[in-house]
């Protein structure tokens, strides 16, 4: 980015792979790999380069190459200027972009070695042009890149077959499952009170460091599975605690990952960051009181004088873990002011280029972080499935922090303690400098917003549209329902009123239930749907209702009393006339009702 030249390539990362690089799809088919042990481990030495890259040696293909040790991305690639690695072309081009150029090149199959292990059709990119970079990588020490980070974090693994793009950490715990991590341990340039040389191991612990598995456990902090892709070593800070700041105290800011408890941050670990990257406002409240401190708008970052001593803290499961000051401001890039002056780099940036657009993480811990703490990777289900526990990170602190006071008195101040001296003095809280936002970090915050929250948003427009749906059939059924009922009470009303030419009712016992020996409701002797059976009486009748059928004189005129029906067993419309057969029911002036014609 610009003019950070020493800054290695896996700081300068684009934002779409969070902070690696640009996916390209590919296809390929091969056979399965074989991995083979081994008759021992070895540390791998880890080269430092001017505190600004780290480099372990490993062979691709009979070839030896230089690679820079990537804890935050997963993949393999290499170039190499004279002798080729052996193995297999498998005819599947990629290129991985980067702020300051691409490595481009075909997926290859080849051995490769490290340290104490060998893996046979392990897949790498073979980088056949590295021109695009804006410094050549071979001058600056390293052909390549290893990534140390999950295995589904592969770019190569995800377009090959199986498990043939497995990463090389991948295939070497599946030969040595129940050691499934690494562990690092990165030196400090310029440092006389620094005792020990950079080294990585796999499956081991370094010696001296046993103390390691001691230190607490931090369950790596997870992503959503949708975005596997995105997942880091990440963990979280404690609460209210994270960040202690040059004032001695804690440093307040509001987490961007939706997930996050109150109070704390989400930190990635990355070795491949030169300087850390943190919210704005935590940088703000490390440099922004410094006095001649000034934000460089192009690079953005701060600028502070050498001989600042900034004493800060990073706190993750109840430890503190000083930070040394001679990291905390840089003086290994040769900076300098407007007037020539030589100046030192605040090494916690503003997170601007690596900024999580999909709110995962807010602050990066690259190597002014790491060198202070030997840490242990362990990859647990990563490695080994879902029978694996948890991945999980420990740190064991390197840092005393009364020494590193008395290592950056030596080596900035002359030997000469003048911490205490008025020109170092932190500025009052409200003579605080910010450093402004730019355009596009503002853009990046409002597409973080939006896009670190879309389960919720999704799950809330699903539960709208469901709930929309919902609402239209209940709307629908209810006016079908509304429209059948309409339909059934003008239908009742038809059968339950009786014509005006008519005062017939059915004979009913008390109570309105049939008697004993009648026809079911409704039905007349010749089968016939009559329109009083199902109610006591007509609301149109002159009959009000009763026990029993109120006597006419025209019925037992003609027939007898109510009685004779009743013992007989029969219903009035059921007699049989002495002399005319079936005598239909009479409307009062005599003639048959309408219902059934006359008799035949």
């Amino acid at each position: 980015m610009r003019s950070r030249f020493l800054i290695p390539l896996a700081l300068l990362l684009t934002i779409l792979d969070a902070t690696h690089g640009i996916k390209v799809p590919f296809q390929i088919r091969t056979g399965n790999h074989a991995a083979t042990r081994l008759a021992r481990r070895s540390t791998i030495p880890v080269a430092n380069n001017g505190n600004a890259q780290y480099i372990g040696n490993m062979t691709l293909g009979g070839v030896q190459a230089r690679v820079l040790l990537d804890t935050g991305s997963s993949d393999l690639w290499a170039s190499f200027q004279n002798a080729q690695p052996t193995g297999t072309d498998l005819g599947k081009a990629v290129s991985l972009a980067y702020a300051v150029g691409k490595a481009a090149g075909n997926v290859h199959a080849t051995t490769a070695e490290l340290g104490g292990f060998k893996v046979d059709n392990q897949a790498f990119l073979l980088v056949s042009d590295t021109s695009t970079f804006s410094t050549d990588i071979h001058v600056q020490g390293y052909d390549g890149l290893l990534g140390l980070g999950p295995n589904k974090g592969s770019v190569i693994r995800k377009k090959l077959d199986g498990n043939t793009g497995d990463t090389l950490l991948t295939h070497i715990f599946q030969q040595n499952q129940s050691d499934s991590y690494i562990t690092f341990l990165l030196d400090r340039k310029s440092d006389p009170g620094d005792a020990f040389t950079g080294q990585l191991t796999i499956g081991e612990v370094a010696k001296g460091f046993e103390n390691i598995t001691s230190m607490p456990k931090l369950d790596v902090d997870t992503v959503n599975r949708l975005l596997s892709s995105d997942q880091h070593w990440q963990a979280l800070t404690d609460k209210d605690m994270g960040i202690i700041g040059p004032d001695g105290n804690p440093i307040q800011v509001k987490s961007i990952v939706p997930s996050a408890p109150d109070g704390q941050f989400v930190a990635v670990f990355d070795s491949g960051f030169t300087f850390s990257q943190v919210p704005r406002d935590v940088s703000d409240a490390i440099y922004g009181r410094v006095r001649g401190a000034v934000y460089d708008t192009k690079d953005e970052l701060w600028t502070v004088p050498c001989g600042q001593y900034l004493n800060i803290s990073v706190q993750f499961g109840g430890r503190a873990y000083p930070i040394h000051p001679l990291d905390t401001v840089d003086d290994n890039f040769g900076k300098t002011d407007s007037q020539g002056n030589r100046v030192c780099i605040g090494a916690f940036q503003p997170i601007t280029s690596a900024f999580s657009l999909l709110g995962h993480y807010d602050m990066i811990l690259g190597m002014s972080f790491l060198r202070n703490a030997y840490t242990l990777l362990d990859f647990g289900s990563w490695a080994n499935g879902q029978s694996g526990d948890h991945p999980f990170i420990q740190l064991a602190s390197v840092t005393n922090a009364a020494q590193a006071r008395q290592d950056f008195i030596n080596v900035r101040l002359g030997g000469t303690d003048t911490t205490n001296d008025p020109k170092w003095a932190l500025l009052p809280p409200d003579q605080m400098q910010h450093s402004p936002v730019s355009e596009e970090e503002k853009k990046k915050k409002y597409q973080e917003l939006v896009l670190s929250r879309w389960p919720y948003i999704l799950t809330g427009c699903l539960v709208a549209v469901l709930g929309i749906v919902g609402f239209c059939v209940w709307r629908c059924c209810r006016r079908k329902g509304a429209k059948k009922a309409g339909k059934s009470k003008k239908l009742n009303q038809l059968l339950s009123t009786e014509p005006a030419s008519t005062t017939y009712l059915p004979l009913q016992g008390q109570g309105g239930a049939t008697h004993k020996g009648d026809h079911s409701p409704g039905l007349s002797p010749g089968g016939q749907y009559h329109a009083h059976a199902q109610s006591q009486y007509s609301l149109d009748s002159q009959y009000p209702p009763g026990p029993q059928y109120p006597p006419d004189s025209r019925y037992s005129g003609q027939h007898g009393a109510h009685a004779e029906y009743y013992n007989a067993g029969q219903h009035p419309s059921e007699q049989w006339h002495s002399d005319a057969g079936y005598l239909p029911p009479q409307h009062p002036s005599g003639h048959p009702h309408p219902s059934y014609g006359n008799a035949q």
